[in-house]
């Protein structure tokens, strides 16, 4: 858990890309705060966003329910060590994934795994971002397929990204009843995580894991 500065510094930063009318901050907004929960995304970026939303918003992503609650939650925490306020914070990660087809793509993302689409650019598109709840993707089309058969012969376990969930048990079966095929069944790693492997139409393996037994 990040100090009291790199909290501030991260509500700070998701007001700058709200002004900066940023697209993907859109999504994230959508998703974390109540209010924002049937908006579109023009709608969001051009709502009246302050500084307080922005640090509910930073709260409610660490598990707290507003930011008075979040900084008292920090400053009980006397023995986690503190980080160096001055340093950068990694505030989110967003795998990038090639693909050939963006409508296949699309289909298997939104229809079968019940991502959403959060942007797309170009005419016709060629990079786009999905997300569900707080997972984003990055599709990017290349004009070649993004695996060639020696490649996946050879590393048939290759991870393109990883979800983090707390329990993954319950997406799978959603999943299953969805009929998505599974590269690798819901297991329990030797390490005690629950994990199981999805594999998209350009073949790209993306693993759903948590739940340490």
């Amino acid at each position: 858990m990040p100090n009291i500065e790199n909290l501030r510094k991260q509500a700070k930063t998701y007001l700058r890309w709200h002004r900066q009318r940023y697209h993907p901050v859109a999504a994230q907004i959508r998703w974390i705060l109540p209010g924002y929960r049937d908006q579109s995304d023009r709608e969001i970026l051009e709502a009246d966003f302050k500084l307080s939303d922005a640090q509910e918003l930073v709260a409610r992503k660490h598990g707290f329910a507003n930011w008075p609650a979040l900084i008292k939650g920090i400053e009980a925490m006397t023995d986690t060590p503190v980080l160096n306020s001055n340093g950068s914070f990694i505030i989110s990660a967003q795998p990038q994934l090639f693909v050939a087809d963006l409508d296949a793509a699309f289909r298997f993302y939104i229809q079968q795994l019940g991502f959403h689409v959060a942007f797309s650019y170009g005419e016709p598109p060629f990079y786009a971002q999905v997300f569900r709840d707080g997972a984003c993707l990055n599709l990017r089309k290349v004009g070649v397929p993004a695996f060639n058969a020696g490649f996946r012969a050879r590393e048939v376990d290759a991870l393109s990204a990883t979800l983090t969930l707390d329990d993954p048990k319950p997406l799978f079966l959603e999943f299953q009843a969805a009929g998505v095929a599974f590269h690798q069944s819901l297991r329990t790693e030797p390490w005690g995580a629950r994990t199981f492997i999805v594999r998209d139409p350009d073949g790209n393996l993306i693993a759903f894991s948590g739940g340490e037994i």
